[in-house]
């Protein structure tokens, strides 16, 4: 598989892997073991980035991510995030802080958890509007500094927050959803993302399942999945949103691939500095997925998948994301 750089130094796979729903917000998790034999064979597949977060479970992705790697750490780069939950009051609870004291208290966590000696991309999570990111940044850079930290990243940041963050320490990466069911950073994001040299992982560029056409009605998500909550997936707009993965298939079809190969090819196509991080729980999906960097689409065929319209609904049902 081939390899880019993010940022100045940080070397990744074209495609990563996504563990949030191995432990957490969808349908189907709870298979550790097929989650570790995944992980591993993500490992074989050329594949090198994992995804996780101390607030996935919280805290048992990470701990799985540990089981699954503890005998090759160095053949992944693993990213992990602070910021959903506080630890300054006792006992995690899910709150925005960024502040310097807790950033220390969660990196240690996950550096336990994850039983490894440092982390390869740390994110904040989400950006915390009562400490400045300044600060924030700072004391990011400080674990840099300390070796307990390779690389530093940010999630669904905005425009100023970016250029101030890349300011304050060189930024490698801003995670954030992209695909062709959430294209908001085209007009401002990504151009800054570019202009400071910054790479773009983009998360859920499945839209979140939808583009693979394993849903075909609303009842087809259950009400104890996450998803079920998104208004995307809602009775209201699932008819409509179809229409979309109607035109994913048409171009499929054409090329004998399945709907998620498209849907991650296209993303793959939007430049080199931007890695998919689909997930997934399952060795069999894993390959499908990564078969999708092999794939080679025609400027026509692109064209065609980028005029498709923006679906019906926002991303979530109060636009205040949990989990990512």
């Amino acid at each position: 598989m081939r390899h880019v750089t993010l940022g100045d130094a940080l070397d990744v796979a074209r495609l990563g892997l996504g563990c949030m729903g191995m432990s957490a917000y969808y349908e189907g998790f709870g298979d550790d073991d097929e989650s570790v034999r995944t992980i591993r064979r993500a490992a074989e597949l050329g594949i090198t980035m994992l995804d996780t977060a101390e607030v996935y479970g919280p805290f048992i992705n990470e701990e799985l991510v540990r089981r699954a790697v503890a005998a090759n750490r160095d053949d992944y780069v693993i990213a992990t995030k602070f910021g959903q939950l506080t630890h300054r009051a006792g006992p995690a609870t899910r709150k925005l802080d960024s502040s310097p004291s807790n950033i220390r208290i969660a990196v240690e966590g996950s550096l336990r958890r994850l039983g490894t000696d440092r982390i390869d991309l740390l994110y904040q999570h989400r950006v915390d509007p009562t400490t400045p990111i300044e600060e924030t940044v700072g004391a990011m850079a400080e674990l840099v500094a300390e070796g307990k930290v390779l690389h530093i990243g940010l999630s669904e940041a905005g425009p100023s927050t970016i250029r101030r963050a890349h300011a304050t320490h060189p930024v490698a990466a801003l995670q954030s959803e992209y695909s062709l069911w959430t294209r908001d950073l085209e007009d401002e994001v990504l151009p800054l993302l570019r202009e400071l040299g910054i790479g773009l992982v983009a998360y859920s560029p499945l839209g979140r399942g939808f583009l693979t056409g394993r849903f075909t009605k609303p009842d087809d998500v259950r009400s104890d999945d996450f998803r079920a909550t998104l208004p995307r997936f809602s009775a209201a707009n699932f008819a409509e949103n179809m229409k979309i993965v109607e035109e994913v298939r048409a171009v499929a079809a054409e090329v004998s691939a399945t709907p998620a190969q498209v849907a991650i090819a296209w993303v793959l196509a939007q430049g080199p500095d931007i890695v998919p991080i689909p997930g997934t729980t399952q060795v069999g999906r894993l390959e499908e997925n990564a078969a999708a960097e092999s794939l080679t689409l025609t400027a026509a065929q692109l064209d065609r998948l980028s005029a498709i319209r923006p679906p019906v609904g926002d991303r979530y049902a109060d636009m205040t994301p949990i989990g990512r």
